[in-house]
């Protein structure tokens, strides 16, 4: 996927400080366009079904309808838009429900300029930063695949189509990519090369048309493609 020639943002904070900061951060990035702000959530869903912003930045702690909350709606009424939550320190609890509304990055406010112009690159890409931030800390990545795991428990049980594009030996090493083990432990679990581990690793994302592993995993969960039966993950 894509930027869009110009990125327009919405900002979403209720300090009006902080807000004027993040447009100077913004003024050198001739691709950016701080198209609205809004100070509370009521504000910002209005203006984001009237402008459409490509990305939208917004502070988690909002007063009233918080920054989640907001991201949840934003997301269900506008899918294509990418969100990227604020927060005034990286907590784990707000990062996985980041993640859970469907966020595409999370980031503490004392991001550099420089930092918050390529997120909002790469999130109007359709990249999804959050992913790395997963990869950060553990014990995120474990409640995200425990969820996905009852999602997909649920999917059965509907009756939902178990089909994988995959072949086995690519189920196999999204298998071992959830359980943690890097491409030299894959390669040696699964007595091929190094090489041969990337070579299916690039073949799953295109299949699955993600952009990292992380994604790939969670798209394979989701659709009950992985069972995910061993209770050690769980455990971390």
């Amino acid at each position: 996927m894509t930027a869009p020639s110009k990125v327009n943002v919405l900002i979403i904070d209720d300090h009006p400080l902080f807000r004027q900061g993040i447009r100077w951060s913004l003024e050198s990035a001739h691709d950016i366009e701080v198209v609205g702000e809004a100070e509370n959530g009521q504000e910002a869903i209005k203006l984001t079904e009237r402008l459409l912003p490509d990305v939208v930045l917004v502070d988690i702690n909002l007063p009233g309808l918080n920054g989640l909350e907001v991201a949840r709606v934003i997301k269900r009424r506008e899918p294509r838009t990418g969100i990227i939550v604020l927060s005034v320190y990286e907590d784990e609890e707000q990062l996985f429900q980041a993640i859970k509304v469907g966020a595409a990055a999370f980031t503490s406010k004392d991001i550099s300029p420089e930092e918050l112009v390529h997120m909002i690159r790469e999130v109007a890409r359709g990249r999804y930063l959050i992913n790395d931030a997963v990869l950060a800390h553990p014990n995120v990545a474990t409640r995200v695949l425990h969820q996905f795991r009852e999602l997909a428990a649920t999917d059965e049980e509907d009756g939902a189509s178990l089909f994988a594009p995959l072949t086995s030996r690519e189920i196999e090493i999204l298998d071992c990519i959830a359980r943690g083990l890097s491409n030299k432990e894959i390669a040696g679990e699964l007595s091929i090369s190094s090489q041969t581990v990337k070579n299916h690793i690039t073949s799953i994302l295109a299949k699955l048309q993600v952009n990292d592993r992380t994604m790939a995993v969670i798209v394979a969960i989701k659709k009950g493609w992985i069972k995910m039966g061993y209770s050690q993950s769980s455990e971390g």
